[in-house]
């Protein structure tokens, strides 16, 4: 497969139920063997390699005697805080025997929100890579909560692609790919080999479970980390990965979907379009909409309300006719004074809010296309 041979950094999530046998809630040791030796055969012809991983609540859950259902949020915690420190030695133990250094990322959302984290997040990656190492990243369970959380690794490892300037994701998972419709459920449904634009019509193809109980990510989260993996230029492959080698089967012509990346411009607004806390809506007219698509900023003129409690600074979503967010970017005002300004000709609005306006609600240069 192109995308995954060209790639000369490759970010690759393993999702719970490849990692952990749902029955003992012990690691599947061979297949986490083969998939060492697959890391290993990537790195050797030059392509640095990234590992996202769940798993360490799924592993905690066993040692702790919990049981394969949703659990209570301290009881999350505590889970992960025991499966971390085991998921950790098991790449170890795996990786070692090919001479290759591991090391453990724990991050939150607010890691990739807060754009200085985010750059200091970022730093330590390309040195840890620098280095020759592998990182192992994770979401840091112990301290995230309901409310500032990825939620699943799948939006994760497509964050930590975009802040490691990757050319491909790999998310290895329990389905092989994008269906029509459900395959165990509906028996005509079809594999989407490939994804050059994601619409309302691949959304409404996605699932919202995930099917074994072990991991937090259905075909959703999927689309959504395609979405912020293809907006900083790079390929998201989603692949079945219960067999053994599942890379090497990947790159021998294996099923799966690619969705294929169109850059949205700077890294800078890469980082926006990824942004996964949106503060607002701001609902605009069709011409408006016709010239942000062009490039121009949205003016109050082609504003039509606005949704949401935010401040200047923060990522507000911008709202066509039908519903549909197409856009996103930082608010030049806060939530009050952007709604008495909508629909506004920019040469009344001193006379509005009773000082001197800045002329647009969202400059195009804090504005991305989603």
């Amino acid at each position: 497969m192109a995308a995954l041979r060209d790639a000369k950094r490759l970010v690759v999530k393993i999702g719970s139920a490849l990692l952990v046998d749902a029955k003992t809630g012990k690691l599947r040791r061979d297949w986490r063997v083969s998939l060492a030796e697959d890391v290993a055969a990537i790195r050797r012809r030059g392509t640095d390699v990234i590992v996202v991983s769940s798993g360490s609540i799924a592993l905690g859950r066993g040692v702790l005697g919990l049981p394969v259902a949703a659990l209570p949020l301290e009881q999350s915690q505590a889970a992960a805080a025991v499966g971390q420190i085991q998921l950790a030695r098991a790449y170890e133990e795996v990786l070692s025997p090919h001479g290759i250094i591991t090391a453990q990322v724990l991050v939150t959302i607010e890691d990739s929100a807060d754009r200085r984290r985010y750059l200091n997040a970022r730093a330590t990656m390309e040195t840890l890579l620098g280095f020759g190492v592998t990182p192992i990243v994770n979401e840091n369970d112990t301290v995230a909560t309901d409310e500032i959380r990825f939620g699943d690794n799948d939006r994760l490892a497509a964050r930590i692609a975009q802040a490691a300037s990757a050319q491909a994701v790999v998310l290895l998972s329990d389905v092989d790919g994008l269906y029509t419709a459900d395959p165990t459920k509906t028996a005509d449904a079809e594999r989407i080999p490939e994804v050059r634009r994601i619409d309302a019509r691949i959304r409404g193809m996605a699932q919202t479970d995930s099917s074994s109980g072990m991991g937090s990510g259905g075909m959703a989260s999927k689309i959504e980390a395609a979405r912020i993996t293809n907006a900083a230029g790079a390929a998201l492959i989603i692949v079945s990965g219960l067999h053994d080698h599942p890379l090497k089967r990947l790159a021998a012509g294996g099923c799966g979907t690619v969705f294929t990346g169109s850059s949205s411009g700077t890294a800078r607004k890469a980082w926006l379009a990824g942004r996964l806390t949106v503060k607002g809506r701001i609902y605009v007219d069709a011409g408006a909409a016709r010239a942000l698509v062009s490039g121009a900023s949205l003016l109050p003129a082609g504003a039509a309300r606005v949704e949401g409690r935010f401040v200047r600074g923060d990522v507000v979503d911008i709202v066509a006719a039908d519903g549909q967010p197409f856009a996103r970017g930082l608010a030049e005002y806060d939530a009050e004074d952007a709604s008495r300004i909508c629909g506004k000709r920019t040469d009344v609005l001193a006379d509005v809010l009773g000082y001197a306006p800045r002329a647009a609600l969202v400059h195009r240069d804090h504005l991305v296309m989603l």
